[in-house]
């Protein structure tokens, strides 16, 4: 831990000492200390310990120079590094970095962070070295992080400090099992350092409003993806998923979503076939269909070219009992062309707190 301690010092020196000129940015600095969360009783022997770790983050501020920046009231958006060491030996140390978005309440002193990234399990499992990790059945992790912060700035000189709550999560969207995943709520206080001398002005526009007027909008999307049920070992398949929806912006923030999905889950093959050998008394006799469909309703956040998107399905047509008929969406949109027509998602498929698949797509809007 010194070492780390160390390493993330002297990157932070580094990183103060190359700004030589004004810039309107900064980073900052944070230990934490928490609890692991006892979501699953698969994990209990996982927890022993209070995990602890840094996150060194680099943020660029907004001074309303774009219409977005003011309606959601100047937001940083950056780089964070973590380090995290969970206190047990079967899962050891994660390391990660994320892209995030910081948003302010209360005249500037509560902070809101939203991190999303890639992380590298220390010791993820392996059937044979390290069976007992069945949170991360990985390398590879897909993770998100949330930052609740009181914040200070220019305290001394361009030094501040903040402190908070932070909640960590790490998974790998079921891509490969065992992945029962690790919630972390924490405590963090830290330190941040203005790389700028003056701070600039904020720049306000008369007469700006969230109203906005469009007409309803239809999507098509095709999203894709490799994934593996929980049977550890059951092979890992692709799958395919077409999806039809309307949208109607109410504001520029904000646009609800009305939709269906159908799901082309070639994992599900597998898991039929083993179920009916491996469980008689579920009743299946291993040619049911793996095929599924659903309808959703959603919320789309607008945020600059990028978006997220929350979504919660039912399963109209459900051949066979898997995680429940009840789905949810939650991913980042990202629109490539200027009319914001063609534009590409990242999001996780789940039943309630079970990851079913990470999901990578395109799509078109009307």
């Amino acid at each position: 831990m010194q070492r780390v301690v160390v390493i993330l010092l002297v990157a932070l020196s580094v990183v103060c000492n190359a700004q030589e000129k004004p810039s309107s940015s900064y980073v900052d600095l944070s230990y934490f200390y928490g609890n692991i969360s006892r979501h699953n009783n698969d994990i209990l022997h996982l927890i022993t310990g209070h995990p602890e770790g840094f996150i060194l983050s680099w943020n660029k501020k907004t001074y309303g120079n774009k219409e977005w920046e003011q309606l959601y009231n100047y937001p940083d958006y950056g780089v964070s590094l973590s380090f995290q060491d969970f206190k047990n030996e079967y899962m050891g140390d994660n390391l990660a970095i994320y892209g995030h978005y910081n948003f302010y309440f209360f005249n500037r002193n509560l902070m809101l962070r939203i991190g999303q990234g890639i992380a590298l399990a220390g010791k993820p499992y392996d059937k044979e070295e390290n069976y007992r990790n069945v949170a991360f059945g990985s390398k590879v992790l897909s993770s998100t992080y949330l930052m609740l912060n009181y914040k200070k700035e220019r305290i001394f000189n361009r030094l501040g400090v903040q402190g908070g709550l932070s909640l960590i999560h790490y998974s790998n969207g079921n891509t490969k099992a065992p992945n029962t995943s690790i919630n972390s709520i924490t405590l963090n206080i830290g330190i941040n350092y203005q790389l700028e001398t003056i701070e600039p002005e904020y720049k306000v526009t008369e007469g700006l409003t969230n109203r906005f007027n469009e007409p309803v909008r239809y999507n098509f999307v095709f999203r894709t993806g490799v994934n593996q049920s929980d049977v550890i070992d059951s092979g890992q398949f692709p799958f395919y998923i077409f999806s039809f929806y309307a949208d109607k912006r109410i504001n520029k923030k904000s646009a609800i979503q009305l939709g269906t999905d159908v799901f082309y889950s070639n994992f599900l093959k597998e898991y039929i076939k083993y179920s009916s050998i491996a469980y008689p008394e579920r009743g299946l006799d291993g040619t049911e269909d793996y095929k599924r469909a659903g309808i959703f309703v959603g919320h789309e956040l607008f945020i600059n070219r990028l978006s997220v998107v929350t979504q919660a399905g039912y399963y109209l047509y459900y051949p066979i009992d898997y995680e429940g008929r009840m789905y949810l969406r939650g991913g980042v949109k990202g629109y490539l062309t200027k009319k914001k027509k063609l534009f590409a998602v990242v999001a996780v498929k789940a039943h309630a707190a079970q990851a079913e698949a990470v999901e990578v797509g395109i799509g078109y809007r009307l």
